[in-house]
């Protein structure tokens, strides 16, 4: 649990809600260049694969989601998913990021299946399956959580995304993915995720009506999590996409909030390695902005992205202009694998 009347508590919370918006940055800037002395910033080539868009969580932040027996409700073939893999490894590309709905007809044996014939026939790295899915797992196939992730890892699952955080605080959650994995229980995947060996990235999507200083207990339980196991390998922050959701009426936040609550994240957490730009929410400037703001990472060329894009934002980038958006902003780009291991040589 997160004490709010620590001192650190309180230091953070007053950093970030009166610090000046270029004295944040600064102080965000520093702590990057800390962990990261080189003049490098990395992004990856993957591509978000949806297998399912059927779900029973009811989300109100969500505009993806088809409820059961949904005219449009979909899931792939393991064939289709096949030509995706394919598309993208003829672009270079290194991961899948593979993400569904709770879908209550698909058996435990289908994701078995999928990700041994990914690995058979369409080799390469399995980013997938977020804690809130795993929980769906467990519960509906009256597993452990340990049991899932031991199966799942078996047939050939690499790191888990991070998908599914949303604010890390009950109160919130309730309100807003009431059916979906707890606070406690979404970071106790991740906690028995990392003792089985695997890293797995975090995430925060703000603007549900939170509290900045329930932003920052989110931030503090990321960093007790990380303490104990060191397997979070980076974290990425975004805003609300309200269009077309249940929380329409709420006002969307701005880039001033967006490079503030990266800024108080990466100082926050000393302990996670990476912090990603999140360029698809906020557009390609905001996320070179970001590079100064306590991000080392570019995020993904993002072939292909569905749940963000439902709710009307758009935002699309090919490589080059990736590679020069960051080159301008003073780094060397190189592009990197899930572990930030870094695979190509510098320009």
């Amino acid at each position: 649990m997160v004490d709010r009347s620590a001192p650190e508590f309180r230091s953070a919370l007053e950093l970030y809600d009166r610090a000046s918006l270029l004295e944040l940055g600064a102080l965000a800037d520093a702590a990057r260049w800390k962990l990261h002395p080189e003049n490098v910033v990395t992004y990856i080539i993957d591509r978000n694969i949806n297998y399912t868009n059927v779900c029973v969580a009811d989300c109100k932040f969500c505009a993806f989601y088809r409820r059961p027996k949904h005219d449009e409700g979909y899931v792939l073939s393991f064939e289709q998913i096949g030509r995706k893999i394919d598309e993208l490894r003829a672009l270079g590309g290194v991961q899948i990021l593979i993400q569904g709905g709770h879908n209550p007809y698909i058996p435990f044996q289908w994701y078995l299946d999928l990700m041994r014939y990914i690995k058979r026939h369409h080799p390469i790295h399995i980013h997938g399956f977020s804690p809130s899915e795993i929980d769906f797992f467990a519960g509906r196939f009256g597993m452990t959580l340990e049991e899932v992730i031991r199966e799942l890892v078996a047939a050939g699952l690499d790191s888990v995304p991070g998908g599914g955080g949303e604010i890390l605080v009950q109160e919130v959650r309730d309100r807003v993915a009431k059916k979906k994995a707890g606070a406690d229980r979404w970071l106790e995947v991740m906690e028995t995720a990392h003792r089985l060996g695997l890293k797995t990235s975090v995430t925060m999507m703000y603007g549900l009506g939170e509290t900045t200083a329930d932003r920052i207990e989110h931030l503090f339980r990321v960093h007790q999590v990380q303490a104990r196991t060191g397997g979070f390998t980076a974290f990425i922050c975004w805003p609300l996409q309200p269009e077309h959701t249940e929380l329409a009426h709420l006002p969307k936040t701005d880039a001033v909030t967006y490079l503030r609550t990266q800024a108080i994240a990466r100082i926050v957490l000393d302990n996670v390695p990476n912090i990603q730009a999140s360029w698809v929410t906020m557009g390609p400037k905001i996320g070179q902005v970001a590079l100064r703001f306590g991000a080392n990472d570019f995020g993904s060329l993002m072939m292909e992205e569905n749940v963000v894009s439902a709710a009307g934002t758009t935002w699309r980038m090919t490589l080059p202009e990736m590679q020069r958006l960051i080159a301008d902003g003073g780094y060397v780009p190189r592009q990197r694998r899930q572990d930030y291991s870094v695979i190509d040589e510098a320009a």
